[in-house]
């Protein structure tokens, strides 16, 4: 590493060059000596001068292009950490073989780390839908075209006495197969995330309120026709509160359709609510 420090005045941004040069420097050595004895002594010969000239300048090539033959791999490890692209270590067996799997080994690594993480921060992994940040990275992802619908907050009805009844294992299934029931029924265009808890939230693209109500209200019959879940003897249902979103900051929208989603529990719950008016209009 000193020495690579050292030599960083000789062409600092090409390794490629910085080894030619020196490798230039030191195959000459040998002419250069026999050239200042042959000066000093006055006992050159030409003869031989031009043979050791010529020979030195064949040995010079030879290493500039084994050099530049042997940084070829280094250049290709660079590249493996830059690029996404699986590409298998050369058979080669000495430092190069082991330093280049070494470097695509942890390259490999760290990328499926990195996805793993990524996938972790917006994936709910009970229900395999968005998590929070994950929807808000999907709506702010959205072109400012894309940004006008509806947003609904949802939440399970008595979801707490399935968990205290049923069990946690019980209010785990509840959870997936509500999450399933919304994905199922929504359009590809929509975007569903579990908000937090048994609270849900969706994305109706483009729709106004009366097609948003109407969509969820046909997820709320379905609930009672065909139920995910039973407490009490009744049908496990929900209650949602839908608010209009004309593209500006979603959390106003997101604020008001919550507080719609308070006054359906309120009203007895398993009933969509919407925001008022006023407050749609802030």
């Amino acid at each position: 590493m000193h020495f690579y420090l050292a030599t960083s005045f000789i062409f600092p941004r090409s390794l490629r060059l910085r080894l030619f040069t020196l490798c230039f420097i030191a195959t000459h050595l040998p002419l250069l000596g026999y050239s200042s004895w042959g000066l000093a002594t006055g006992r050159i010969a030409l003869t031989e001068f031009i043979l050791l000239t010529l020979m030195t300048l064949f040995g010079t090539a030879i290493a500039l292009i084994g050099i530049g033959a042997l940084l070829n791999p280094i250049h290709a490890l660079a590249e493996t950490l830059n690029r996404k692209a699986e590409t298998a270590p050369p058979e080669m067996g000495d430092v190069i073989q082991t330093l280049y799997a070494g470097v695509h080994r942890a390259a490999s690594t760290a990328r499926a780390q990195i996805d793993d993480l990524q996938v972790a921060a917006h994936e709910d992994p009970l229900t395999g839908i968005a998590n929070r940040r994950g929807f808000l990275a999907q709506i702010d992802a959205l072109s400012k075209d894309q940004r006008r619908g509806c947003v609904a907050i949802i939440d399970i009805d008595h979801f707490k006495q399935v968990n205290d009844q049923l069990g946690h294992d019980e209010g785990d299934r509840v959870l997936a197969a509500f999450a399933d029931r919304l994905s199922a029924q929504l359009r590809r265009v929509d975007k569903v995330a579990r908000w937090g808890g048994e609270e849900f939230v969706i994305f109706f693209h483009g729709a106004a309120e009366d097609e948003a109500c109407w969509s969820l209200a046909r997820i709320a019959s379905q609930m009672r026709q065909e139920p995910i879940g039973r407490i009490h003897g009744r049908p496990i249902s929900f209650s949602a509160g839908v608010c209009r979103w004309a593209g500006d900051a979603v959390d106003g929208a997101i604020a008001a359709a919550d507080t719609a989603l308070y006054e359906a529990k309120q009203s007895g719950r398993d009933r969509i609510c919407r925001a008022a008016a006023a407050v749609q209009m802030v």
